[in-house]
């Protein structure tokens, strides 16, 4: 057992699901296999059909005093959350580095992002209001108002468990709503460890109920949940197949619906860039956390009359990041490994070459960083989202030409503009496709201040500052005559 495993009180035990604040009898106890070091490391259980219902009962028998407390009590319970967060640093570390195999940097930033959104969110809450418009009749008067749906349904996934599955929840929670959270199968501690912080801050039983559901087991249980006329809106994290499916069911029971799903980055780097700064950012950006991250650099595309100048600024900035500790791509599974590995032979086979040293595994099974140069849309890569630690590199000559490739997939959740002229990287940026455009820095970006989301294949609504907590409340007119 790994040095990470052995200081863990929970090592062996099994992770339960939560509903009305408690842990029904488990039924399935599924192994987690650690993809640190490959061994088991404790259980979870799977939910049936029988378990969803649960859940959105409870969930519905909550929700009518969840909805009338005050504001003002919610967000307290937020900014305890945030508070219960810190005093558990070193423990959710540990289940975070564990299921997931981050490095201690992406997991620092994921438990310091996941305080800072609930903080945000803990202050927005209490300035929501509704509107007194004038109307056309002055015998009539009007108020808009705004209140929570009800029981939302949040489906977050394992790469980024305790930002995302925290905004899965938190904003809804603060809006009044109840909530469900369908977790990742492969970080159930992690999970876990959110509703645990949740309804140690005082969150009412019933208010957040937590579900897991193996593979096989995941499109039953999912529609049982999506179409369960208790269920008033969802929320889905993930990959862009799955979003499709999600929102297919969805839409079948007319049910609104907010999507964050896969991206395609594209980093243009100008001429005038700063090619240090840009070649950091760019590498950063295809390469934290394995590069599996919905919001990373996929396609470098680099002006032609530096080209070869940024190529060997990128090879040099490469190999100074891979003498870093915690630098060895480590995805979350073997299947991982060979479907990423599974791009790279199809675009060397049909031309495409290596920027980087090497394409080959580790001997401890870990991929190499790769740059591919020569890649052509014929190849599997050029449009599909990689997951993993394997970037494209690309020349253009006019600002038309960039856009175009840029453009140029179903994706559009994030980019990145490298120039020191501001006026031409705002209008690249109005042109650019996507939800959200970086200047001079990497296309990883998300804070809680920022509406976050995509257009195109990459989803549509919004998490995140005023817009993420309206997505959570509906609109209600109410007139009368004097």
């Amino acid at each position: 057992m790994s040095s990470e495993a052995n200081d863990l009180a929970h090592i062996g035990e099994n992770v339960s699901l939560i509903i009305n604040g408690a842990s029904p009898p488990d039924e399935s106890k599924i192994p987690i296999i650690s993809p640190v070091d490959g061994r088991e490391i404790w259980t979870y259980s799977s939910a049936t059909v029988e378990n969803a219902h649960q859940a959105i009962e409870a969930a519905k028998a909550a929700f009518p005093a969840w909805a009338s407390t005050n504001a003002l009590a919610r967000s307290e319970i937020l900014v305890r959350a945030a508070e219960i967060f810190l005093q558990r640093r070193e423990e959710l570390e540990k289940y975070m580095k564990l299921e997931t195999a981050a490095n201690d940097a992406f997991i620092g930033f994921n438990i310091l992002a996941t305080v800072q959104q609930l903080k945000d969110i803990a202050g927005r809450v209490t300035r929501i209001q509704g509107d007194f418009p004038s109307v056309e009749d002055d015998s009539r008067s009007a108020l808009v108002l705004k209140e929570p749906y009800g029981v939302i349904l949040g489906i977050a996934p394992w790469n980024a468990p305790y930002i995302l599955g925290t905004r899965a929840v938190a904003a809804a929670l603060a809006t009044g709503n109840t909530t469900i959270l369908k977790g990742s199968e492969l970080a159930p501690r992690c999970f876990r460890a959110i509703v645990d912080i949740f309804h140690d801050a005082g969150l009412p039983k019933g208010c957040f109920n937590l579900l897991f559901v193996a593979p096989e087991s995941a499109a039953e249980v999912s529609a049982a949940l999506i179409k369960h006329p208790a269920v008033a809106k969802i929320n889905f994290t993930g990959s862009t197949a799955i979003g499709r499916i999600v929102a297919s069911t969805a839409g079948e029971y007319l049910k609104p619906i907010l999507l964050e799903l896969g991206g395609k980055a594209t980093a243009i780097v100008f001429e005038d860039a700063n090619l240090k700064k840009a070649a950091q950012a760019c590498l950063l950006g295809a390469l934290l956390h394995s590069g599996q991250v919905c919001m990373a650099t996929e396609r470098i595309l680099v002006h032609s009359s530096i080209a070869s100048a940024f190529a060997e600024q990128l090879k040099e900035t490469l190999s100074n990041m891979q003498q870093l500790p915690d630098s060895a791509p480590t995805l979350i599974s073997r299947k991982a490994i060979d479907r990423v590995r599974g791009l790279i032979i199809d675009a060397l086979g049909k031309g495409a070459t290596c920027l980087s040293d090497s394409h080959t595994d580790r001997p401890d099974g870990t991929l190499h960083p790769v740059i591919l140069d020569n890649v052509n849309p014929g190849m599997d890569i050029f449009y599909t989202e990689s997951f993993g630690p394997v970037v494209t590199f690309h020349t253009f000559d006019t600002e038309e030409e960039a856009l175009n490739i840029a453009n140029d997939t179903e994706y559009g959740l994030s980019g990145a503009i490298f120039t020191e002229n501001l006026r031409r990287g705002l209008r690249v940026a109005k042109k650019y496709t996507t939800g959200a455009v970086h200047i001079n820095s990497m296309s990883i970006h998300d804070e809680p201040a920022l509406p976050h989301g995509g257009t195109k294949s990459s989803g549509f609504g919004r998490f995140n500052s005023d817009q993420g907590l309206h997505e959570f409340l509906r609109t209600k007119v109410v007139t009368w005559e004097n």
